[in-house]
Parts: C-alpha cells; structure tokens; sequence
C-alpha cells in the first residue's frame, strides 16, 4: 500500500513536471531566439537550434538604436497599464466597500457584472465614436480610461467577496475609540484586505498590459502600446525580444506583490 501512494507521487510529479516544460516551452523559445544573430533565426538558412551558437544581444540593440518607436511603446504600455489599473483598483475598491458595508446602490454589482459579460467589440466602438467626439483618440488619458473602465467591475466584485469577508465588529471597535468610517477604512480594514489588493493590482496590471483591441482601435502612433507594436514587427529576431522585454514588468510586479498574493488567493479558504 506504501508503495502504491508512493508510486501515485511519483506519477502525479512526474506529470506536472511534463505540463510545465510544455508550457514553458514557447517561453525558452522566444527567450533563446531573442539572442540568437539572424543567420539562425532566418528562415531561409536552414539552420536550426535550440540553443543559440553565438548569443548575441543585437536584437536588442536594433530595438532601442534602430527602432526608436520601440522604447516609447514600453513607454506608452508602462503608462496607460499603470494609469488604468490604479483607476480601476480605486474606484472598484470603494464601491466594493460602499455596498459591502453600507448597501449603498447595491444594483451596481449587477451593472458592474453586465459590464464585465458583454463582449468587448460592442463596447469598443461606441467608445471609439465618443473618443473621436473629445479628441481622446491617441492620448494616454484615453487609453487609460478606458482600461480602468473596462477592467473596474473585476476589481469590484474581487474585492466585495474579500470586504464580506472581514468580521463588521472589527470596525465597530475601530468607530467606539473614536476613528470615523473614513479613519476605520483606512487603517483598519485596507491593511486587512492588503493581499485581495494586491491580487486586484496583479491581475487588472496584466489584462491591460496585455490588451491589443482597444489599443489598436483607440491608438495611431503617438501612444502605440506594446501588443500593437509587436504585430508590425515582421523580423523574428527583434520580436523575439520585444516579447521578453514584455514579460518582465509583469513577472516585476508579481514578485514584488508575492506574499500579498498568497494571502490575497487563499484568505477566503484559510478563513472557511
């Protein structure tokens, strides 16, 4: 029986193990392309391997000495990303605590949910038709608005669930000694809810870093972000390495958050 559980381990290990290295596998890839020259990244040269020969880091330097519009793409994606998610995170999180505590407009979670259901293209083009209207066509403060629009009922409804979960008589104590809801909310209840918001932060940072539709519809060239940017890159070498230059401030950011993160995904369990 020991060797059976033993054998089962072994097993279930094994196969994580195999569903990582395929996960990972287009990563490495894109990686070790990034540094390879063009003689065998090139399609036509025959050469194939998985390891560069002779790393070199010219793809990187034809994207910031060659390519300038490549440095303000990080830029404009670093902004707007950035912009957008504390907009979402603030505003989310206050109507999340609003209508957790004081059932204030509690119909602004179904609005919130059917912002959240509706397909983004139908929302896309009536927001272009406007943007167009107030000149917020290629700026980074549109752009960012509407990030933070989309992605505020995810950062509602994540933090109501979290807010339900924080005993009321905690803040009942808070507001005897004589701390008003503004004080209580503040000192009391945010650092409780610290790792739902650093979750809200991590995943609302990577849905609009990620975002190509509203960046390629609401953009021209002046605030171009990095998805759109990597779509007109034509060379394998340059895109390979604008793609690992891409991942970085998310992996950043989740290292940062990464103990706030665990307590953020399992409060709820460890509570129930």
């Amino acid at each position: 029986m020991f060797h059976t559980r033993r054998y089962i381990e072994i097993a279930r290990y094994f196969l994580i193990l195999v569903a990582a290295g395929i996960a990972l596998l287009p990563i490495f890839w894109m990686v070790t392309l990034s540094f390879k020259p063009i003689l065998e990244w090139n399609v036509g040269s025959g050469i194939f391997t998985w390891l560069p020969e002779t790393p070199t880091i010219s793809n990187y330097l034809y994207l910031f000495f060659r390519e300038s519009s490549a440095a303000h793409a990080i830029f404009a994606s670093l902004v707007t990303t950035t912009l957008g998610t504390l907009m979402a995170l603030i505003i989310g999180t206050s109507a999340a605590y609003a209508v957790s505590r004081f059932k204030f407009f509690s119909a602004i979670g179904i609005a919130a949910l059917a912002l959240r259901l509706m397909l983004p293209m139908v929302l896309i083009i009536p927001i272009m038709v406007m943007w167009t209207f107030l000149d917020f066509i290629d700026t980074w403060y549109g752009l960012s608005l509407v990030y933070g629009l989309l992605h505020l009922p995810f950062s509602y409804w994540l933090m109501k669930t979290f807010f339900d979960e924080v005993p009321l008589e905690i803040e009942e104590a808070a507001m005897v000694e004589g701390a008003s809801h503004s004080r209580t909310f503040i000192k009391v209840t945010l650092p409780m809810v610290r790792g739902a918001l650093g979750t809200s932060a991590l995943f609302i940072f990577i849905l609009c870093w990620s975002d190509y539709l509203v960046a390629l519809i609401l953009t021209t060239h002046k605030w171009t972000t990095i998805p759109v940017y990597l779509s007109g890159i034509t060379t394998y070498g340059p895109k390979a390495a604008m793609g690992v230059i891409a991942t970085v401030p998310p992996i950043i950011l989740g290292l940062l958050i990464q103990k706030d993160l665990v307590r953020g995904i399992t409060f709820g369990a460890l509570k129930q």
